[in-house]
């Protein structure tokens, strides 16, 4: 996407100097350099300037859990684009300890309704979920999360039909089990893959690109052991702060289901096997 001068002057800061930056496939971004700093614009075009609340909602209560992530600046609408602008992240290198250790202490930062939820909803590129705030994890995960996923793998034609039935078990299994054992709503991630971290030069550890809730904390967790990109100092420095309970090993297994589904509704049928894979290990 090329950004055009007259667009570029409605900014609410002076650009100097600007350049693409690659690696999202959810926004056009750009490093913008003006008199006082550099700062990160993020575009999403065709869009109304709510396509960001969610993300700008997270990136606030990161701020207010003292979790280490980039600052709004601003965010609005130009000739029907959506953009957001916030703080440039100079990167560096430092130790995933350290980053298991914020991970952690994101986690030990509770619902303050005691409920599970956001007061954004989930918009993905190619799903929307409700996170409207609910007293049930089996709610918000089971049936708006999985359910919303399952129906639209089968509306796109993706779904196998021999993945029904171990499907519709788990789902009945967690519903019971989470009703017996609710997990505690803490602040999550959401999308807590190996590009959504960095460190800056001062080699501390960075979150960005959030898709924040208040949930079950294995579920950022099962994330994280989907794709790699986080070693075991990671999950030394995360189970040092903040241990995970008896039996957590099983249990990511559901959530790293959830976010292949995710891709699988996404990207195509190159996740298939993946899911099958997963559906098949949960079952055994």
């Amino acid at each position: 996407m090329q950004l055009q001068h007259a667009w570029l002057a409605q900014l609410p800061v002076s650009v100097q100097a600007i350049s693409p930056v690659g690696g999202g496939d959810v926004n056009a971004a750009f490093h913008v350099t003006t008199p006082q700093s550099s700062v990160f614009l993020l575009v999403q075009p065709g869009r109304h300037q709510d396509f960001y609340a969610g993300e700008i909602g997270g990136l606030k209560m990161f701020e207010k859990a003292g979790v280490n992530a980039p600052r709004v600046i601003a965010s609005g609408e130009i000739d029907g684009d959506a953009y957001l602008l916030i703080s440039y992240v100079k990167t560096g290198t430092g130790d995933q300890y350290a980053l298991g250790q914020m991970v952690a202490k994101m986690h030990q930062f509770m619902s303050p309704t005691g409920q599970y939820g956001f007061d954004y909803p989930y918009k993905g590129g190619q799903i929307s979920f409700s996170n409207t705030w609910t007293d049930s994890w089996s709610e918000l995960f089971v049936d708006r999360r999985l359910g919303g996923l399952h129906d639209a793998i089968v509306q796109k034609g993706l779904w196998q039909a021999d993945w029904q039935r171990n499907f519709d078990q788990l789902c009945d299994h967690l519903r019971s089990y989470f009703a017996q054992n609710p997990p505690q709503p803490s602040l999550l991630h959401g999308d807590l893959w190996g590009g959504n971290y960095l460190f800056n030069d001062q080699g501390e550890p960075v979150l960005i690109d959030p898709l924040a809730l208040f949930g079950d904390r294995e579920l950022d967790i099962g994330v994280t052991t989907v794709f790699g990109g986080f070693n075991d100092r990671f999950y030394s420095g995360y189970q040092d702060a903040y241990p995970l309970k008896a039996g957590f090993e099983t249990r990511l297994h559901w959530y790293r289901l959830y976010y292949l589904m995710v891709h699988l509704n996404k990207f195509g049928a190159m996740y298939a096997g993946s899911v099958a894979n997963e559906l098949a290990a949960i079952s055994r």
